[in-house]
């Protein structure tokens, strides 16, 4: 196993996966962008990313509200939008405990 990071990144990721499965490290790197590409254009379609053992990926509505604005203490409205949500596994819950 590669070295321990303290943040796991895309790259990281990618070196992992060559050295783990005998890939170069530019295909490895194809791979890891392609799971989160895909990943991202289901999110963006409004569909659920669900994955086995890790936790569920979907795309929450946020309504419209009034917000205040902390230099002027002014009232602001604010739009309605669309935000990604996590909602992890029991089997990764259990995992951290």
């Amino acid at each position: 196993m590669a070295k321990e990071v303290k943040a796991l990144t895309k790259k990281a990721l990618a070196e992992d996966l060559a050295d783990k499965h005998g890939l170069t490290k530019k295909a490895a790197g194809e791979v890891v962008n392609f799971v989160f590409d895909e990943m991202a254009k289901n999110l963006k379609k409004g569909h659920e990313v669900d994955i086995n053992g890790f936790g569920k990926f979907s795309v929450k509505k946020r309504a419209a509200r009034t917000g205040i604005n902390p230099l002027t203490k002014e009232k602001i409205k604010i739009k309605a939008t669309k935000v990604p949500a996590f909602k992890a596994s029991k089997t990764l819950k259990d995992l951290v405990k």
